[in-house]
């Protein structure tokens, strides 16, 4: 592999690198307490709302059913307005973010659902709001689970931003289409689908020595 491609190759897996961060984040910040959401508002929930639940639940699942490259054409006028242009790696932050913050709030809300519901009744009875139950009892009977699901978000993430590049996102998957496809540099498709594989296993990795700190059951 020349120099030059070398250069290329650092440069694409910090953008790799930031696009699955950036997105990760956001799909945290939006998708835990849309799965708390759904926990909270189903029948028999501590803020019981079938409506809501049922509303929710839609939305959520119709992000969901639409294929990650075709999100990615649907939203471009979405990501033209929020970062003024429709190519590039902040111009994929947004449908990967808005891809991964259902995925993330279905997750979430199995791992919620798994806390022991005598835990919640006693918190109840013992005077517990509604934001007490949910900072006392369910983030943290089921922060495991959460950051094991948050894991699994940010190995899909890697996988999305190498599609992104498609359609000139940037990263490790741009890379790979315009010199290890369309040039037939047979290296830096190795060298990509190496790195690839880091990346997953290095996340894997950390996510699993984290949940295995946190599991109060260890």
């Amino acid at each position: 592999m020349s120099p030059i491609l070398f250069e290329l190759l650092l440069r694409s897996i910090w953008e790799t690198v930031l696009m699955t961060a950036a997105s990760g984040l956001i799909s945290l910040v939006f998708g835990l307490p849309l799965g708390l959401a759904l926990i909270a508002t189903e029948r028999g929930g501590i803020a019981e709302s079938p409506g809501v639940n049922r509303v929710l639940g839609a939305v959520i699942n119709g992000f969901r059913s639409v294929p990650f490259i075709i999100l990615l054409v649907a939203l471009i006028p979405l990501t033209r307005l929020i970062v003024g242009t429709s190519i590039g790696t902040w111009a994929a932050i947004v449908p990967l973010s808005i891809a991964a913050t259902p995925y993330y709030a279905r997750i979430a809300e199995v791992s919620l659902r798994e806390v022991d519901h005598g835990l919640i009744e006693a918190a109840r009875a013992m005077g517990g709001n509604r934001w007490t139950i949910i900072r006392e009892v369910l983030v943290p009977e089921a922060l495991p689970g959460i950051v094991a699901g948050f894991t699994v978000t940010l190995v899909t993430l890697v996988g999305a931003s190498a599609m992104a590049g498609a359609i000139g996102a940037g990263g490790l998957g741009d890379l790979a289409i315009r010199y290890g496809y369309q040039r037939f540099e047979t290296s830096v498709m190795v060298a990509v689908v190496i790195v690839l594989i880091i990346l997953v296993c290095g996340i894997q990795w950390v996510g699993d020595r984290l949940v295995a700190r946190l599991d109060r059951r260890g």
